[in-house]
């Protein structure tokens, strides 16, 4: 029966499991966890091929309780249930120990389902997600559990088991390899740090080979085809999407803008074009805002010009418009403003407008009541000393003038017509 390579290879002891020192390497807390036998309830959180399985795998075999495992986007109740009936019977005398792949595909009654049980000891659960389980596993599941996170394999990691999965490929197959320069590391690259692709591609690669063959040709243009798109990590609900949104706009505050183009072109890859528009619009308006207020129509007029011209042609404006945003003078100050004064209007200090600035209306007998209201433009310079806050914050301060050269200037001419009036 057909078995793909990556379960052919898949690591047997902690010694072989690539690219995870900070959790399993010697005298690291995982590693001490599972070497002691004494197995916890566990969560392991990263990507899809990093590990997760196959450290599940490998606590199974040092454990003496029953092993099941079911996958939550697959499972249902009933399931748990049937495992719940065998507790304390001849076929689990010792409790079980449950692997449940993708957790965050239960909903909370059926992550509920599987308290009592882990609370009293008889299920030991190992679950894995791809997904934060701050934000996706039930509250009182996390309380009972040790989060660990699995990282990204990084291309290093991956080459080793590439060559591993050559030298193995040879030996099962009789055949030779020789490599094109750049071939495997492009394969190590492309997959994104997962180690399945990685290993996929090398199995692809050795069923192309022709069967009167001796020697197998590995073609950087052959790597290339059995690994195209596929460094892509992206869902457009998972939590890369917004990490990918946070890198983007962090890159742009941080006048990044090489750093930009990247995480921009991941987007433009993924054909996300929606929300790095968002984002970018965003990101005019709270972190280049009054150091350069002509950036905000500019920024528009880039991102309805990509929207209209769709892919592939959209990527130009867009690139315009984070280079330019990158490169632009920072200020946040009408961000910090806004969010001071609605922090005083969520706690409720506001107060009756000042009558002043009230709408013009009549009183009950007909009559315009007194309003006091002084016009600006029939001021000198246009501006007049006159109460705009409610009493109740009068002197308040919300708006401070940022340190840039637009904002210094408009604060130069307002100190010279306002004097100390502020």
């Amino acid at each position: 029966m057909y078995q793909p390579l990556a379960d052919e290879l898949r690591p047997k002891t902690l010694n072989e499991v690539y690219g995870q020192e900070s959790i399993l390497g010697e005298g690291k807390m995982l590693r001490r966890i599972i070497e002691s036998g004494k197995i916890p309830n566990l969560i392991f959180y990263g990507p899809s091929g990093t590990g997760k399985t196959t450290v599940a795998n490998i606590i199974a075999e040092r454990t003496r309780r029953k092993l099941f495992k079911l996958n939550a986007t697959t499972a249902s109740t009933s399931d748990i249930r049937e495992i719940v009936s065998q507790l304390d019977t001849m076929l689990a005398p010792n409790g079980v120990l449950l692997y449940l792949d993708e957790i965050q595909s239960f909903n909370k009654k059926q992550q509920q389902t599987l308290l009592e049980h882990i609370e009293n000891g008889k299920i030991t659960l190992i679950a894995s997600t791809t997904e934060n389980p701050y934000f996706y596993v039930f509250n009182a599941i996390l309380s009972r559990s040790t989060v660990f996170e699995f990282k990204q394999l990084d291309p290093e990691a991956v080459m080793q088991a590439v060559r591993r999965a050559i030298a193995y490929m040879e030996n099962k197959t009789g055949l030779r390899t020789e490599c094109e320069p750049g071939a495997l590391e492009h394969i190590s690259f492309s997959c994104g740090g997962d180690l399945r692709k990685a290993l996929n591609a090398v199995e692809v690669l050795f069923s192309a080979a022709g069967t009167d063959s001796e020697i197998l040709h590995i073609t950087l243009a052959d790597a290339k085809t059995v690994t195209q798109r596929s460094a892509m990590r992206y869902d457009r609900d998972g939590d890369n999407h917004y990490d990918c949104l946070s890198a983007l706009m962090k890159s742009i505050r941080g006048s990044d803008p090489d750093a930009a183009v990247h995480y921009l072109a991941r987007f433009l890859e993924a054909g996300d074009l929606p929300a790095c528009c968002r984002r970018i619009l965003c990101s005019v308006c709270e972190d280049i805002g009054l150091a350069y207020p002509l950036a905000i129509p500019i920024v528009k007029a880039c991102v309805d010009t990509a929207l209209q011209l769709g892919m592939p042609e959209a990527r130009l404006p867009l690139a315009d418009a984070v280079v330019f945003l990158a490169t632009c003078p920072k200020s946040n100050s009408a961000h910090d403003a806004i969010d001071l004064a609605l922090r005083d209007v969520r706690k409720g200090i506001t107060g009756p407008i000042p009558r002043e600035l009230q709408n013009v209306h009549a009183d009950s007998a007909g009559q315009e009541r007194e309003q006091g209201y002084l016009y600006p433009h029939d001021y000198p310079r246009h501006w007049v000393q006159q109460q705009y806050l409610p009493d109740a914050l009068m002197g308040k301060r919300y708006y401070e003038y940022g340190d840039n050269k637009t904002e210094q200037a408009a604060k130069r001419y307002w100190d010279e017509i306002k004097g100390g009036h502020g």
